[in-house]
């Protein structure tokens, strides 16, 4: 059996698909035949796989979401998070939760099109939509398709709210449009910071930015009067847990104006891709790491319970809440992350100002 880690790699298996009859499986003696053979048993290679979806832009039902609308120019997402939630949708279209996920990307070369013909809807009213989500619009793909800056050209253009959600330093990239769609307070970021240490975040997420870009990301953003709100989640018991006050820290001082988290709740394929991840990555501490997991959750690795869900119960759950609490009143005391602007669209949604 092999078990060392694949390189560059989150997940370190393709889990069964739920909603398909067989499963792919590769056998110890294909194994042994392609060592034998000098050969790779996986090439792990990127496929970009363009997709025509009708529609681009998602109702968000869920209360526990800080967001109504989101779109993602992307299904299936490079930075390997091993213990992203979307990670579950890859087996809507037909792809496993684990591999897959990082290896098959889903494009949607339509998207800013789509977005058009929706800002322009008579029915749709302006609300800030969040690029994304689910996937992030700032992965490796956004460096060939630029489907992402497309589509903030179409909000530019109609003058309609967008909000972003990444953890990618290739948003500056882009930072002539969002400094442009700020002049009409209509952009708002959120930059992703799970850990400080690089060690952690190259098993955690190992094809994103390093930590040093994320915080120089939040201060260019923030130098440039762009709002900055940093997503500090999720929060993983016996993981980055401890790293609460140092991670608030670090942000605000670089020129975040708020910060969430959530708890880690491994929920669907999820659990088992974490689990096999841990026991190959961090072996000495996996059992520890999983047992407290399953304490902030009654007892189990995920809780689909709305509003406790995200944030855990509990002893440990209760002590990450408290140091968040320290850390906002330390750190972000008078801060607040601004409304964005939903006045202006209503003028613009012909593409151009109405004079009456």
């Amino acid at each position: 059996m092999n078990n060392s880690p694949i390189k560059g790699r989150g997940a370190q298996e393709n889990t069964p698909n739920k909603f398909l009859q067989y499963s792919y499986e590769t056998r110890d003696d294909f194994l042994e035949f392609c060592r034998l053979e000098g050969e790779p048993a996986d090439k792990n290679k990127t496929q970009y796989i363009p997709i025509f979806p009708k529609t681009i832009v998602n109702e968000v039902t869920s209360p526990d979401v800080g967001m109504m609308y989101s779109m993602n120019p992307y299904q299936g997402c490079e930075h390997g998070c091993v213990y992203c939630y979307a990670r579950n949708s890859h087996e809507y279209w037909g792809y496993s939760a684990g591999l897959d996920f990082e290896r098959k990307i889903l494009v949607k070369k339509d998207a800013p099109k789509l977005l058009e013909a929706k800002l322009r809807s008579k029915s749709w009213k302006a609300c800030t939509i969040v690029l994304s989500g689910n996937t992030d619009c700032y992965q490796p793909a956004e460096q060939e398709f630029k489907i992402t800056r497309a589509c903030l050209e179409v909000f530019l253009k109609y003058k309609h709210p967008v909000g972003i959600i990444t953890k990618n330093a290739l948003i500056l990239r882009d930072l002539d449009l969002l400094k442009e769609l700020n002049n009409y307070g209509l952009i708002g970021v959120n930059v992703s910071v799970t850990s400080l240490k690089e060690v952690t975040r190259r098993i955690l997420e190992p094809r994103t930015a390093s930590i040093p870009k994320r915080l120089k990301t939040i201060k260019v953003l923030s130098d440039n009067g762009i709002p900055v709100n940093a997503m500090l989640a999720p929060i993983i018991p016996g993981i980055n847990s401890h790293e609460i006050m140092d991670l608030a820290k670090a942000v605000s001082e670089n020129g975040a104006v708020s910060f969430a988290f959530t708890v880690v709740r491994l929920n669907g394929a999820i659990g088992g891709i974490f689990t096999d991840w841990i026991r190959k990555t961090l072996p000495d501490r996996a059992d520890k790491v999983l047992n407290q997991i399953k304490e902030c959750h009654g007892g189990t690795l995920n809780d689909s319970r709305f509003g406790i869900r995200s944030k855990g119960e509990g002893t440990i759950a209760k002590q990450i809440h408290d140091m968040v609490r320290l850390a906002k009143r330390n750190y972000f005391k008078d801060k607040k992350f601004p409304v964005l602007n939903t006045e202006l669209h209503g003028q613009y949604k012909t593409g151009q100002l109405s004079l009456f």
